[in-house]
Order: structure tokens, then C-alpha cells, then sequence
């Protein structure tokens, strides 16, 4: 988590913020010490729906394809 003086936050406000909405934590200090945070706003639930439609869209998946590239990539002896 960054520390950022209330100085800070008022002369570069907008680069603040654009780093918080990119989900890093900011703690706002005044004389050294924490008096606020700052982070993204969490996003809304995706709908059922959304969701569902996505999921169609995904490529299938040959599992017998997919545990031979993992054989392949994977030390054996683990």
C-alpha cells in the first residue's frame, strides 16, 4: 500500500486517483500519519445472463489434449 501526503494528493489529485482505479490501495497521511485510504470503487456482480453468454463463447477444451500438455510441461517426478 502507497503513502501519499495530503500535499501529494492535492498538487498530483488526478494521478492519485488513476492509480487507486487501477486497484492499487492508497493511504492519504497528514504529518506522517494515516488518516484516510483511498482504492478502487469494487464493480457490480456480472448478471446471470452475462455471464452465460460468455461461458458459450469459450473455445471447447480436449481434456485428453489438455493432460498430455500438462504431462509434457510438468517435471514427472513431482
Amino acid at each position: 500500500m502507497a503513502n501519499i501526503s495530503i500535499r501529494d494528493l492535492r498538487n498530483h489529485g488526478g494521478e492519485v486517483v488513476d492509480r487507486a482505479a487501477r486497484g492499487e490501495p492508497i493511504t492519504i497521511t497528514r504529518s506522517g500519519r494515516a488518516v484516510a485510504e483511498l482504492r478502487a470503487v469494487s464493480s457490480p456482480p456480472l448478471a446471470a445472463e452475462t455471464l452465460l453468454r460468455r461461458w458459450h463463447r469459450l473455445p471447447p477444451v480436449d481434456p485428453a489434449a489438455m493432460r498430455a500438455d500438462i504431462d509434457r510441461l510438468l517435471d514427472g517426478g513431482l
